[in-house]
């Protein structure tokens, strides 16, 4: 199966330079996604100043990306967006912010970039995988969260909609689905097998009979502590590459963290991933060499109790990021030919007798 253009031709290029797994070899387009209607808690859009801040473009560069900073799109308001059904809140601005993002992900990735999306709450997923999806239609999904966020607008229970972008997505659920205002442009992209869940421990009774139904591959914190994070990745990727490579799509909600070591975030859940843990995950992406796009969503600074916890925050999401291209736990290393060797002993002795 073909992969997308852009995604196809870097790959070349990366093989032909004998770099695949090069730190050098990443063109990273990063694209900052201010936006909080799909949810209800103010601070959320202040999520990708708040990584800037913390180092995530120096941490780029410093390990070789050619980087590509589209800045921070802007998001038109929508007056009088009313409730869907008396229930779904801010429709129409979450559909025109993810149309918007949704062509800034395709242009980025067409010109062959990895590209970068940072949040923002976790609707913006609906224009991140769908404009990924455009040039690489037969992407897989990683959803890294403490929550399925694949509610349909008849079975939420919040009416926020960054519970729901997986329900929009999937192409079994579209006779599920009504269609919202604002949301016409939007086409199912994934089919269940494409996607799988790491990290799940808040979901609710419709998302779990969807899971189990539609037989989506999920791997919840019980199943984290069973296997080991390690079978864990390996039937990760036996489930989206093990019948053919394709463009991997990351999409990392911060809360899968233990609030522990993310506390500055919307829905915290206890019992999350461990740092080796979210570590490990994206070490292992980044080790295929199939990251085609990343989502690092929910980071509010309005809800750290301090200063440091906000840090805290953001530090582990820069921290997923950078290891999705090439950071390693054993040091980021130039290259080393060789060890010098001493001088000749005699030499030495030499030395040591005049100074004696």
């Amino acid at each position: 199966m073909a992969l997308c253009g852009g995604f196809a031709r870097l790959l070349r290029k990366r093989a032909d330079a004998g770099l695949q797994l090069s730190r050098r070899a990443h063109s990273v387009a990063l694209v900052g996604a201010p936006f909080s209607r799909g949810q209800k808690r103010r601070g959320v859009d202040h999520g990708p100043a708040t990584l800037r801040a913390a180092g995530l473009v120096e941490r780029l560069a410093g390990l070789g990306c050619q980087l590509y900073d589209f800045g921070d799109l802007n998001f038109t308001q929508v007056p009088n967006d009313e409730l869907y059904n008396n229930l779904i809140y801010y429709p129409r601005s979450v559909g025109l912010a993810s149309q918007v993002l949704a062509d800034a992900v395709s242009r980025a990735v067409a010109a062959g970039h990895s590209c970068v999306t940072i949040g923002g709450d976790h609707s913006l997923a609906l224009g991140s995988v769908s404009g990924h999806a455009r040039q690489c239609p037969h992407l897989g999904v990683i959803w890294v969260d403490a929550h399925a966020d694949i509610n349909t607008p008849l079975t939420t229970q919040s009416g926020n909609l960054h519970g729901q972008p997986l329900s929009f997505l999937l192409r079994e659920l579209q006779d599920k689905v009504p269609q919202l205002p604002g949301f016409s442009w939007l086409k199912p992209c994934l089919s269940a097998s494409d996607i799988v869940y790491i990290g799940l421990r808040d979901v609710d009774p419709a998302e779990y009979y969807i899971l189990k139904n539609y037989d989506i591959q999920y791997f919840s914190m019980r199943d984290v502590d069973r296997l080991g994070i390690q079978k864990v990745m390996e039937r990760t990727f036996e489930q989206l590459m093990g019948r053919r490579q394709r463009p991997i799509h990351l999409s990392f909600d911060i809360d899968a963290f233990d609030p522990s070591l993310a506390p500055a975030t919307g829905t915290p859940v206890l019992g999350g991933l461990t740092y080796r843990e979210g570590m490990y995950i994206a070490e292992e992406i980044h080790s295929t060499g199939m990251l085609s796009a990343v989502d690092m969503v929910e980071v509010n600074p309005l809800l750290g109790a301090s200063q440091e916890e906000v840090n805290a925050t953001a530090s582990l999401a820069v921290d997923v990021i950078a290891t999705c291209f090439g950071q390693t736990r054993e040091g980021a290393h130039t290259a080393f030919d060789e060890l010098p060797t001493p001088s000749s002993p005699d030499e030495s002795d030499s030395e040591e007798q005049v100074r004696i």
